[in-house]
């Protein structure tokens, strides 16, 4: 029943409520303006003063962060759609062709969620052992991999928790550079990592990309219909694009956790991949034949 599953559903509106509410939220905020960027511009102008809209503290939505915010969309966007097509034909129905797609995301976004909930089930270990063997902090060992604030705990101030979490916001990052360089790095190493392993236990190596393709009756032209020479034109791709993939998604996440992206880095990648995953879904099941307005609002004819 319906499109897609409620899950994906909930995540897409909750990370477009985020973007939203940075966007319009009327509430007050720490500097005295609104919360929300528009409202704040709309008071800015009203009292002549516009040095702060391009970059605020604490945090607040900025239009810095609107235009990093389209910039990272448009980029996610873009290599969404850079794929290899390698042509495919039919065994069981002559004369029906069609192309096997090895996107550049090929691993889609699983590896950051996995990067994302490593780090979050860390940073929560380490704050239950640090409440517990180092309050004050004058464990060495402790110290080296984990040091928090003791009047506000959840917040890292050393060790290697310090840098495995992002120092949200451009101005929180320029107290610390090595730290926000630290992180981004630290996400492009741990989400190719994962990306390796998905690949590998999810199915989707090229031994198990050959299979399917056998499973599935079909073929590529000028290839002898057996895994093994299948498989080896499979491997020519799919690690290469596993972590240029898993590098260019973990660079993303991490720089947008940085910069102060609205709605997260990890948000508006899951975002626009499930939105693409929900297109793909409507042109498959040809949803614009029976509903017409819909099919122009996709731009088919």
């Amino acid at each position: 029943w319906g499109l897609g599953s409620g899950i994906s559903l909930f995540i897409m509106a909750g990370v477009a409520q985020q973007i939203l509410w940075s966007l319009f939220s009327p509430l007050p905020a720490g500097d005295g303006g609104t919360i929300g960027i528009i409202p704040y511009i709309g008071q800015s102008i009203m009292a002549g003063d516009l040095s702060n809209v391009f970059f605020r503290s604490n945090q607040l939505p900025s239009i810095f962060g609107i235009f990093l915010t389209a910039g990272i969309l448009l980029i996610l966007v873009f290599t969404q759609g850079m794929k290899i097509e390698i042509p495919i034909v039919s065994t069981k129905y002559r004369g029906f062709s069609a192309v096997y797609p090895i996107k550049l995301m090929y691993v889609s976004n699983i590896p950051v969620i996995l990067a994302s909930a490593l780090t979050a089930n860390a940073v929560f270990i380490f704050q239950m052992l640090w409440a517990n063997m180092n309050p004050r902090n004058n464990n060495f060992f402790m110290n080296f991999v984990a040091q928090f604030d003791p009047t506000s705990p959840s917040t890292p101030i050393g060790g290697i928790i310090y840098y495995i979490t992002p120092p949200r916001g451009l101005d929180v990052a320029a107290l610390d550079p090595m730290r926000a360089v630290g992180y981004v790095l630290f996400m492009v190493g741990i989400v190719i990592v994962f990306g390796r392993l998905w690949v590998e236990l999810g199915g989707l190596s090229p031994k198990s990309a050959a299979q399917n393709l056998l499973d599935a009756d079909v073929q590529i032209p000028g290839f002898r219909r057996s895994n093994a020479p299948v498989e080896a034109l499979l491997n020519k791709y799919i690690p290469s694009v596993t972590i240029i993939g898993s590098a260019i998604l973990g660079l993303l996440a991490g720089v947008s956790d940085v910069l102060g992206v609205f709605g997260s880095g990890i948000g508006i990648l899951l975002m626009v991949d499930i939105l693409i995953n929900y297109y793909t879904q409507l042109v498959k099941e040809q949803v614009e034949v029976f509903m017409p307005r819909l099919g122009a609002l996709l731009g088919r004819k």
